[in-house]
């Protein structure tokens, strides 16, 4: 696995646009740097472990406050 993703690498293994990985980007929501004359992105691996990270988690969370609606 390489250490830096391009935002192409991000949208195909995420299953998305390129302008959606760029969105990621552009809100902070993933961390990603310009490099080179034409600033290209990239992401480092770990970052983007992370960032997979954070969504699973927001993900449970989100289902166990649903369950403790459905509850009351």
């Amino acid at each position: 696995m390489p250490r830096f993703y391009t935002l192409a690498d991000i949208a195909e293994q995420l299953q998305i646009s390129s302008h959606q990985a760029y969105a990621l980007v552009r809100s902070g929501e993933l961390e990603a740097f310009q490099i080179g004359g034409r600033g290209q992105w990239r992401v480092e691996e770990s970052r983007f472990l992370d960032f997979i990270e954070r969504k699973h988690q927001e993900q449970a969370q989100l289902l166990a406050q649903e369950h403790q609606q459905t509850e009351l």
